[in-house]
């Protein structure tokens, strides 16, 4: 089975690891801090907060951007449920912003008007959760403009994106938003097993989301409400979580910086090569915005039922038979249980609802060898046949 997704560990990974078990520190040691101040660096960000996955990334961002009970959330409803559950989390409420039916990303047009009956209905929202869909960015400055002008706060769920640029600068820069969110999961650009990243330049955010990752504890004394009575002292100031990276994954993702922009650049050489291969099928093929270098985390096609009369489930299930991986992102967050319940129905969404009825996720991955990309490929003529 050739998959949708796949990590690339090599032996340099493995003994930045095994250097790690035979060392002091296992967790809570020097190899976090390294690997946050690398990928700080690299996305020209003032600070990166370490977390166990992105899921934690995204829910300590809403805790430090004030996100409670009572508050109002906005992300894509094309997205995994991460995305809307965070805010859950907090006790706040979920919407979600239809999707531009190109980019597959959260609608400018339809966020600005979201907003404008929000205003009239004294109903706006905290926080807006745009997410870069596949590896693509949303339209940030955009967003940003719209954050300013309607008072919102923002958080790129850049889950996909590690490796990305936007308007040529890295994905990750917060350069119009508030937080940016990584996921080091092992079918995304780079890995460190399990893992995420939170972004940020301002100061006060990354004390409190690195606080809120352990316990909500600090040692620092300037944070605390009583003088020490000892160096052992600590104050927990946040109801916080055990949301620690170890050195054993930090030394794996900080290995795996080392190859981030060749990994991000076969993936576009492999989806360059889908977009000329697939050429003629009666599939719709991913577009690119301008400004935008997407990480290609992901490379979606839609079945095309002017051109073909198969059904998307007949194409997905002969892939399978085939021994190709495909996969479908995603299931429109608003449509699983825990949402209906809330009162979304189908309908709610019509851009986002077509692209999942239509929507396959074919392999790509930096490894994959064109051998098995023409495998992909010749399965799929099959199926659409």
């Amino acid at each position: 089975m050739i998959p949708y997704g796949k990590q690339d560990v090599t032996d340099e990974d493995v003994a930045a690891v095994a250097k790690v078990l035979r060392s002091e520190f296992l967790t809570q040691g020097p190899a976090v801090p390294r690997f946050e101040e690398r990928v700080a660096d690299y996305c020209g960000a003032r600070h990166a907060v370490a977390m166990n996955s992105a899921t934690s990334a995204l829910h300590a961002a809403c805790m430090a951007l004030g996100v409670s009970h009572g508050d109002l959330v906005w992300t894509s409803p094309n997205t995994f449920v991460a995305s809307a559950n965070c805010a859950l989390y907090c006790g706040a409420d979920v919407d979600f912003v239809d999707i531009d039916p190109v980019t597959y990303n959260m609608s400018v047009v339809a966020l600005e008007a979201k907003l404008a009956g929000a205003k009239k209905a004294g109903r706006l929202p905290k926080a807006v959760i745009p997410v870069h869909f596949s590896g693509q960015s949303a339209d940030m400055k955009a967003i940003a403009g719209l954050g300013a002008q309607f008072g919102f706060r923002i958080i790129e769920d850049a889950s996909h994106a590690i490796g990305g640029k936007y308007l040529g600068a890295p994905v990750g820069s917060c350069a119009y938003s508030d937080i940016a969110v990584f996921s080091l999961h092992p079918v995304k650009i780079i890995t460190s097993g399990e893992g995420g990243l939170a972004l940020t330049n301002d100061p006060h955010l990354a004390g409190r989301m690195a606080r809120l990752r352990t316990h909500g504890i600090t040692r620092n004394a300037a944070e605390m409400t009583a003088a020490a009575d000892g160096p052992w002292y600590y104050e927990m100031i946040d109801v916080g979580y055990n949301y620690r990276l170890t050195d054993m994954q930090a030394a794996l993702g900080l290995s795996q910086m080392d190859r981030l922009d060749r990994y991000v650049a076969a993936r576009h050489e492999l989806a360059g090569r889908y977009d000329e291969l697939l050429r003629g099928l009666a599939v719709i093929t991913p577009k690119r915005a301008a400004g935008i270098h997407s990480a290609w985390h992901l490379y979606m096609i839609q079945v095309d039922g002017t051109r073909s009369n198969r059904s998307r489930r007949e194409v997905f299930e002969a892939m399978r038979a085939s021994g190709i991986g495909v996969n479908v992102h995603y299931i429109p967050v608003h449509l699983q249980p825990v949402y209906r319940v809330r009162g979304f129905k189908p309908g709610d969404f019509p851009a986002c609802e077509k692209y999942y009825s239509r929507a396959i996720t074919i392999p790509l991955y930096a490894t994959l060898t064109r051998q098995q990309q023409d495998q992909v490929v010749e399965a799929l003529k099959s199926a659409l046949a």
